[in-house]
């Protein structure tokens, strides 16, 4: 197996993890969502924690998806071409992932700490657990 035989499938393996986060982001959102609702009989916290944690999955889909395209343009075909479509593709996702955490966080990023995809699928997992209510003791 040659060296761009290699890149081009660790690059793909990139893009199955990217999807598979994806997801598994939006399954996992749901059941959340699903649970928070159930037990507090809150739609709007059920929503927002939708929102929070897809968010969250798409965010890290995106990071992960940036890497794969850099694998296949810069290992694989580096071109002029090619370097000037992942630069195009680059700035997409960067505006998307930009466009998100401010939907996410209500904030723009210089506004608060830095924050990825999988720190703000963490946070709203511990939202998730704070916002759901002990069951009543067996009696």
């Amino acid at each position: 197996m040659t060296f761009t035989e290699f890149m081009e499938h660790a690059s793909q393996v990139f893009e199955l993890a990217g999807a598979a986060v994806l997801a598994v982001g939006l399954v996992s959102a749901v059941v959340l969502a699903a649970v928070v609702w159930r037990r507090s009989s809150d739609g709007g916290a059920a929503f927002r924690l939708l929102r929070e944690f897809f968010g969250g999955a798409l965010l890290l889909s995106l990071e992960i998806l940036v890497a794969a395209d850099l694998l296949r343009t810069v290992a694989v075909a580096p071109t002029i071409e090619g370097v000037g479509v992942l630069a195009i593709i680059v700035l997409i996702r960067t505006f998307l992932s930009f466009s998100l955490e401010v939907e996410i966080e209500g904030v723009a990023p210089w506004r608060r700490a830095a924050t990825s995809g999988a720190s703000v699928v963490h946070r709203s997992i511990a939202h998730a657990a704070d916002r759901t209510p002990e069951p009543p003791p067996a009696p």
